[in-house]
């Protein structure tokens, strides 16, 4: 019941005084899917700045992170979002995965405890995203555990959702796998790293604000 008013409310908001003037956008979805790249892209678009690291090593970003009043400006229109940074969701982590980066013991355990408190973190700030953009590598197999839990969650909570196909510029890259195992949500094909369909991309996006 809770959860209709507060739906019905932003539908009455909405149509009295147009669009919401900051709206709440998580970016979500399995390590080194390319979040942090895309959401870096957006901010150096439009701040000149990062919202946080990239790195080849898994579970760079460990703790949630994000950019007040990004405000873009698409074909005419222009909205402004706080954009937040996830730890990237996994249903394992092995402190073994990280020594393959020659990093010793001690740093890879701490590694390890800072990746599971920020998955932990991240599935709690769902509770406040009025919107999620999940980033799927679009090169791996869609139909894993990971990435069904994500969609499961965000389907309970009934969160709008924009699935990207991210690294679209890979040869194993199949965005018509990733559209069949989630056909509830429309998936765009981008890739970060070389800035291609970015504008499509920014379409979505606008559309996907429209759903908040």
């Amino acid at each position: 019941m809770l959860k209709i008013l507060k739906d019905l409310s932003r539908k009455v908001i909405r149509s009295l005084f147009g669009p919401k003037k900051n709206i709440k956008i998580g970016f979500y979805g399995p390590p080194n899917a390319g979040k942090t790249s895309l959401a870096n892209l957006l901010c150096q678009d439009w701040t000149g700045e990062d919202i946080g690291t990239v790195s080849e090593m898994p579970h760079e970003t460990r703790g949630v992170s994000f950019k007040e009043k990004v405000e873009i400006k698409h074909k005419g229109k222009n909205l402004t979002f706080k954009f937040v940074d996830t730890p990237g969701i996994a249903t394992r982590i092995d402190y073994e995965d990280f020594l393959k980066f020659k990093i010793n013991k001690k740093d890879a355990k701490k590694r390890a405890k800072e990746a599971t408190q920020g998955i932990i973190e991240a599935i709690k700030w769902l509770d406040d995203m009025e919107a999620v953009i999940v980033v799927l590598d679009s090169s791996e197999n869609p139909y894993s555990q990971v990435n069904i839990t994500i969609i499961g969650n965000l389907m309970a909570r009934k969160i709008p959702v924009l699935l990207v196909a991210n690294k679209i510029d890979l040869k194993k890259s199949n965005i018509k796998k990733v559209q069949a195992a989630f056909p509830e949500y429309e998936v765009i094909g981008i890739s970060a790293k070389n800035r291609l369909n970015i504008d499509e991309f920014y379409d979505s996006l606008f559309k996907l604000a429209k759903k908040v």
